[in-house]
């Protein structure tokens, strides 16, 4: 079961040379450099007009949403009024087809699509058993795909306002890619020729990633072949884009040569193949008004990549925080599809909420709660933001009139308000402002083990774990140490690393931003040395000076 995100890059690290020699061709290839055909039948819904997703009504729509991992979590499916609140306007949503996974029924496939109309989003319904084909043995093929939508054609039909099908996610590994054209042509085709005028997207090789430039270099024949040109590519970004230069070059290469394109995923935690610039993807998407779906909501099996922990809107993780309430980010972005009534005539915000009240402050979390706005149509959501130095930093949505912040630093004063938001995305002025102090992480309630795994010539690799011997959890935690002998750290997973001289600051990475009460998280990292390596004498966390060892 696919409850992580697979790398797309498993033969990366020894492919290096040949990656970068790659990309840089690929930026030269002049396949996408000619004006894209234009569309030929336009679709009676969501379609393709001079290279940009527009709806029915001709009005842009740029999908600003996540993707959530249905078939593999059936019962989450109340998942979707949680990104909804989140402001998201679009959902990617994980089928299968039978081939690798138990294949998502045609009633179920219905319920998917009733829920995201109900909830107001538009829905990119994909099939995942086609991961990785040609170096993934259990992978299915785009063919196989098509068969399957054309086995729900009685459900898709009349929902092209509302849907699009996204035929196979990362259809073809890093073995061989260029084998992915032919098969893509075909599928396209086989959904047209059995009558679906449906938009229809199309997901990149190389684990989607498109290292190697294939689908770069095709797409105007690709897109061509579709016969009503409604049909959008997909790239997913992953660790291959970790500069603002491959990622600006690849998605102005579409949109100059009028080809519809969308980041379909993206990740933004570093992990052991690099670290993605999701700041240059979201900023870039927002300049070129492209379309964003980060993976993913939640469920996955290392939770690096989970934007809530636990399917609970309430546990947002710092990649959560980023994508919803970031710069760039959906809350401040995302505009709901005008067939949901997006595009109203009403004008009139809600009232200001109530002045929101603290309890339940611990160290590093506050409970808020407010007495709601009232609205001539009706409330869609809050947003609480935390108010300091003359700036205000969203840190947290909610549906009701109350939430948990967490994240925050232990012993540290903050200033909150809350704004309220309608449908029609009409917000209300601020809340007054209420005041928190956290609660001090007590002396003594942590310890901490440091190791060096690995050494060699100018190098090694070290390993430290943090320890809660309080009885409370802590969360958004900060570690110091310094370093005797000039180390410095140059890779970290886990946590991420900033120094000064001799001194370190850890902070977390998603995954470890939660020490439970008893519990211990671990970070590793590389550095580099001279000819001692002593290990640091002292550690705080908070603030606050730790145990060690």
């Amino acid at each position: 079961m696919r409850r992580t995100r697979t790398s797309p890059l498993r033969t990366f690290l020894a492919g290096l040379a040949a990656l970068i020699g790659l990309v840089v061709l690929g930026a030269l290839c002049p396949g996408t450099a000619q004006a894209a055909v234009e569309p030929g039948t336009q679709a009676t819904g969501l379609h393709i007009s001079n290279g940009r997703l527009v709806e029915g009504n001709g009005n842009d729509f740029v999908m600003r949403g996540v993707n959530h991992a249905h078939t593999w979590y059936p019962d989450k499916l109340g998942s979707l009024a949680d990104i909804k609140a989140q402001g998201a306007n679009t959902v990617r949503v994980v089928l299968a087809d039978g081939h690798r996974w138990t294949a998502n029924s045609a009633a179920d496939v219905a319920n998917v699509i009733a829920q995201c109309k109900a909830n107001r989003l538009i829905c990119v319904l994909e099939v995942h058993d086609t991961t990785g084909y040609g170096e993934e043995s259990t992978a299915g093929t785009l063919d196989q795909a098509a068969d399957y939508w054309i086995g729900l054609k009685d459900v898709l039909a009349g929902q092209e306002n509302y849907i699009i099908i996204n035929i196979g996610n990362e259809p073809w590994g890093n073995t061989g890619p260029e084998g992915w054209t032919a098969p893509t042509v075909a599928a396209i085709q086989k959904l047209r020729n059995a009558g679906f005028q449906h938009t229809i997207m199309v997901d990149a090789p190389n684990w989607g990633q498109d290292w190697q430039q294939v689908m770069r270099t095709n797409a105007r024949s690709v897109y061509a072949a579709d016969t009503t040109g409604n049909l959008i590519f997909s790239i997913h970004m992953y660790s291959v884009y970790d500069t603002a230069a491959e990622v600006t070059d690849y998605l102005n290469a579409f949109v100059n040569a009028k080809l519809p394109i969308v980041i379909g995923e993206f990740g933004g935690p570093a992990d052991q193949w690099g670290d993605p610039d999701e700041d240059t993807m979201m900023a870039t998407a927002q300049q070129l008004k492209l379309g964003y779906l980060a993976w993913s909501w939640s469920g996955n099996t290392d939770p690096s990549l989970d934007l809530v922990l636990n399917f609970d809107p309430a546990q947002m993780t710092s990649w959560g925080q980023r994508i919803f309430h970031g710069t760039d980010g959906v809350a401040q972005t995302a505009k709901e599809a005008t067939v949901f009534g997006g595009g109203s005539t009403d004008t009139q915000a809600p009232t200001a909420p109530g002045t929101p009240t603290a309890s339940a402050v611990t160290s590093s979390s506050a409970r808020l709660a407010w007495t709601a706005s009232s609205d001539n149509v009706g409330i869609a959501g809050y947003d609480v933001v935390r108010v300091g130095g003359g700036t205000e930093t969203t840190v947290a949505s909610a549906t009701g009139t109350s939430v948990t912040v967490t994240g925050l630093n232990a012993n540290t004063a903050y200033s909150f308000a809350v704004y309220a938001r309608d449908a029609a995305g009409n917000k209300s002025a601020r809340s007054a402002t209420v005041s928190v102090t956290t609660a001090a992480t007590p002396a003594g309630s942590c310890s901490v083990g440091y190791r060096v795994v690995g050494e060699w010539s100018g190098g090694f690799q070290g390993e430290i774990a943090v320890r809660n011997t309080g009885t409370a959890a802590v969360t958004g935690w900060k570690l110091g140490f310094s370093f005797a002998d000039g180390q410095t750290v140059s890779n970290m997973w886990g946590g991420t690393a900033v120094q000064s001289g001799s001194s370190v600051t850890v902070t977390p990475a998603s995954y470890t931003n939660t020490i439970p009460a008893g519990g211990s998280v671990t970070v590793g990292f590389i550095g580099s040395k001279g000819a001692k390596n002593t290990a640091p004498g002292a550690f705080t966390l908070n603030g606050a000076s730790c145990v060690n060892g």
